[in-house]
C-alpha cells in the first residue's frame, strides 16, 4: 500500500464526510493505493456513526473508537499500529489541513529520501496572542534542546516512512514532538514543507492556552526520559555524587578544625547542618539512582488503550 492516512478526531461529524471525500478525489487522481484511518478519541456527537457511514461507500475507510477520550498522542500511537502504508501522513480532521498536500508529502519521503516531513503552517489564521506568540516561544525552546530546525512542532500534517512511526511509542502529550522522538530513535533525515492553513469551517477548537505551558514540561520530560531512561543512574549518580562530595569534605573540614581546636563546637555551626544535609541528599539521589535503574531494566509493555470497538481493522 502507497499511503496510511490517520486522522486522529474529537467531535467532528459535520467535517468527516468532505474531509474523506477530498482525500479520496486527491489520491484517486495520483493513482495511490491508500487506507485511511479515522481515530474516534471518545466523541461525544455522532463521529462514530458518521465514520461508519462513510464506510459503506469507502472500504479504504478505517475506523478505530476509544471507549473515552485519551488523548491525541493515544490516536496517533493506535492508528499507527495499524497503519500498513508504506508512506504514513497525519492530518488534523477540521479541514484546517490540506489534503491537496499529499502528492508532494508523498514524493518527499519516496524520492527524496526523507525520514520524517513536517508542516509548516507559515500563514496561520489563528487567533495571535491565544496561538501564534505562544507557539513561537514553544517552536524555539524546542529548537534550542532538539537541535531539530522546524518552525511549526505542533503541525498536525506529518508525512513518515513506515519505519519510523513502527519504531517509535506516542504516549502521554507527546505527540508535538515525534520529530524528537523521531530523531533520538536514529532517524535523522527531517524535512519540513509549507503548507497551507484553511480557516476552521465547523465547530471549535479543542485546545486552548493551556496547551503550551503543558507543552513546555512535557519538553523537559521527553529531554530527560530520552537522554536519562535506560540509565538514570548517569543523571541522579552524578548530582548524588557532588552532593555527597560537598558535604564529605565540608565534614572533614569541620572534623579537623575541632581537632585542632577543641574549643570549637561542631553541632552548633552552621556548616556542620549544610554538610549533614549535603550527605543525605547525595545519599537519596543514589538510592532514587538505584531505584530507576531496578525499573528501568524491568519494565517491560507499552501503553494501552481500551478501545471499544473497530471497523474494517484487521
Amino acid at each position: 500500500m502507497d499511503i496510511s492516512i490517520v486522522v486522529p478526531l474529537f467531535n467532528e461529524e459535520e467535517s468527516l464526510p468532505e474531509l474523506c471525500a477530498w482525500i479520496k478525489k486527491v489520491v484517486d487522481e495520483n493513482a495511490f493505493s491508500y487506507e485511511i484511518i479515522l481515530v474516534d478519541d471518545g466523541s461525544t456527537d455522532q463521529s462514530w456513526s458518521v465514520i461508519q457511514n462513510i464506510r459503506k461507500q469507502h472500504p479504504a475507510v478505517k475506523g478505530i473508537k476509544f471507549q473515552r477520550n485519551y488523548g491525541k498522542s493515544a490516536a496517533l500511537n493506535e492508528a499507527f499500529k495499524a497503519a500498513s502504508g508504506n508512506v504514513v501522513i497525519t492530518m488534523d480532521a477540521d479541514l484546517q489541513d490540506s489534503p491537496d498536500e499529499i502528492p508532494e508529502l508523498h514524493k518527499m519521503i519516496v524520492e527524496d529520501g526523507f525520514d520524517l516531513v513536517s508542516g509548516w503552517k507559515k500563514k496561520r489564521y489563528d487567533n495571535t496572542f491565544t496561538k501564534n506568540i505562544p507557539s513561537k516561544l514553544f517552536n524555539t525552546a524546542t529548537q534550542y534542546v532538539s537541535g531539530i530546525r522546524l518552525h511549526d512542532f505542533n503541525c498536525g500534517l506529518k508525512a513518515y516512512k513506515r519505519k519510523v512511526i513502527k519504531s517509535i511509542e506516542v504516549y502521554g502529550e507527546m505527540h508535538r514532538y515525534i520529530p524528537v522522538i523521531a530523531k533520538w530513535a536514529g532517524f535523522n533525515k527531517i524535512g519540513e514543507k509549507v503548507v497551507e492553513h484553511r480557516p476552521r469551517k465547523y465547530g471549535k477548537t479543542k485546545f486552548g492556552i493551556e496547551r503550551f505551558i503543558n507543552g513546555f514540561l512535557d519538553l523537559a520530560s521527553i529531554t530527560f526520559v530520552s537522554r536519562y531512561g535506560k540509565k538514570p543512574m548517569h543523571f541522579f549518580g552524578l548530582f548524588g555524587t557532588v552532593f555527597f562530595l560537598i558535604g564529605f569534605f565540608m565534614s572533614v573540614y569541620l572534623i579537623v578544625t575541632r581537632l585542632m581546636d577543641p574549643e570549637t563546637g561542631l553541632s552548633n555551626r552552621p556548616p556542620f547542618y549544610i554538610a549533614l544535609t549535603a550527605m543525605i541528599i547525595g545519599t537519596q539521589l543514589f538510592l532514587a539512582g538505584f531505584l530507576g535503574e531496578l525499573i528501568s531494566r524491568n519494565a517491560a509493555g507499552r501503553n494501552t488503550y481500551l478501545i471499544e470497538e473497530t471497523a474494517g481493522m484487521q
